[in-house]
């Protein structure tokens, strides 16, 4: 089984991976299929199901939608260009897709949310078309987007595709049984397992480039997130809160009255700080998803700027350590918050950020299972249920709190010796197992928990 780092860690846009970033890069995958089709196109359609229709509109999906099928894609998005696209849109009803003709598209008519059943595949399904001049559909795909930013088609989706194609690798782990096994036997970190993976499917320098740019964005989206303060998009008037937490702090650095509990509140600015930007539509990194983007950047930051004997040049280990933790969860549980709540979501980023600490801060490959697995334990059950369907209440210090988590599953691993009861595979499969058990309402529908209990205005 191999998932790349930047499988795992993709530069994108808020507020949601899935449902944001997913079905722009399904558009951007239907304008290709248009381009390689012997067939004359005029127009094109599409209809949103499932969690794609209850929290669509709250996590911009139809906007995404649009966007996408005008040729904007996620990684080299631009928001005045989407800006000025989305207006002649609505002006002319036409998209302008490099590669292809003009075609008629007026989003009012021709996008659909259906809040019927949800397709057979996922939660998370849409259907785009292209029509001819007389408007009859002559192509259709049905595209899934399956959490992080992953898409298949429905095709795809039955055939069980792997996301393991390619050249051979020589530490394949599928469980973390098999990882430890190989890390014992190699003698190697899980990092250096990872990195001769990655190096095995491309270069030591595109890798090094890459981890780098990953931090960059990371770290520039908690500078801004930091230092922006307003109100939140999307009709809750929902203040940001890290820039005036952080300003806070810094005016306390050197009183000798703060409570050692304070390095929480430096974990949770940190942390909101980057789902605050994503709320607004910013540029972020899945982490793996953009609803728990703000998690692991937070623990890195935290470790880089107040563990003594921390350094930049072993965030790369660091990033490596989580995105094979995070490839485990993906590959026999679930990433996504309408497949299996948050539990998917910022559980696995906990998961992955208490995996990468403990790796940087010395612990052996079982003490870095260990953390991964105290981390996910303690998020197992937890439904995803936005209030009004955005990304907000209770993300942003849910994402916090998950923060907190993984430095403190991290040092309660270091404290033993690898040695504990429950074991990671059968946490992700216990995640799972509650995740298929977990009634829909609970699963980024917006239909119960918080988003019914608390107004929406």
């Amino acid at each position: 089984m191999f998932l790349s780092v930047f499988d795992m860690f993709k530069v994108g846009i808020g507020p949601s991976s899935s449902h944001t970033m997913g079905p722009m890069v399904a558009a951007a995958r239907f304008l290709d299929v248009l381009r390689n089709s012997p067939f004359e196109v005029h127009g094109l359609r599409g209809s949103l199901h499932g969690s794609l229709a209850f929290t669509g509109v709250g996590h911009a999906t139809d906007r995404a939608t649009i966007l996408g099928l005008a040729g904007f894609q996620p990684d080299s998005y631009d928001n005045d260009k989407a800006e000025a696209a989305l207006a002649e849109i609505r002006d002319t009803g036409l998209v302008h897709p490099e590669g292809l003709p003009a075609l008629h598209f007026d989003p009012r008519q021709d996008l659909k949310f259906d809040f019927g059943p949800n397709l057979p595949g996922h939660a998370n399904g849409m259907i785009l078309m292209a029509t001819d001049a007389q408007g009859d559909v002559i192509l259709q795909e049905t595209y899934y987007s399956i959490g992080g930013g992953f898409v298949v088609t429905e095709a795809e989706l039955n055939d069980g595709k792997a996301t393991d194609e390619g050249a051979p690798v020589p530490y394949p782990f599928k469980s973390a049984v098999e990882m430890l096994d190989m890390a014992e036997h190699s003698g190697k970190s899980i990092a250096a397992m990872k990195q001769a993976n990655e190096v095995a499917r491309g270069c030591p320098d595109s890798l090094s480039k890459g981890c780098a740019r990953i931090w960059q964005v990371m770290n520039d989206c908690i500078d801004r997130g930091l230092t922006t303060d307003g109100t939140l998009p999307g009709g809750l008037n929902v203040r940001r809160r890290a820039k005036g937490i952080h300003d806070a702090l810094q005016a306390e650095r050197g009183m000798n009255l703060n409570a050692p509990h304070t390095i929480n509140d430096w974990m949770s600015a940190y942390a909101m700080a980057v789902n605050e930007e994503n709320a607004a539509g910013g540029q972020v990194v899945t982490a793996p998803t953009n609803g728990a983007a703000g998690v692991l950047p937070a623990v890195i930051r935290y470790w880089l700027d107040h563990v003594p004997g921390a350094t930049s040049s072993r965030i790369d280990e660091f990033l490596l350590t989580a995105a094979a933790i995070g490839g485990l969860v993906k590959f026999n549980a679930s990433i996504s918050g309408a497949e299996a709540g948050c539990q998917a979501e910022v559980g696995s980023a906990s998961a992955m950020a208490a995996a990468g600490l403990c790796a940087v801060m010395g612990g052996t490959p079982a003490q870095v299972e260990n953390a991964a697995e105290i981390a996910l334990e303690h998020h197992l059950g937890m439904t995803c249920d936005p209030v009004k369907g955005l990304v907000q209440v209770p993300c942003i210090e849910r994402n916090g709190l998950g923060a907190i988590k993984a430095v403190s599953a991290a040092s309660l691993a270091l404290r033993g010796d690898g040695e504990h009861f429950v074991p990671l595979d059968a946490v992700i499969e216990t995640m799972r197992q509650t995740g298929a058990d977990m009634h829909e309402k609970y699963k980024e529908t917006s239909l119960g928990g918080l988003a019914v209990n608390v107004p929406n205005c």
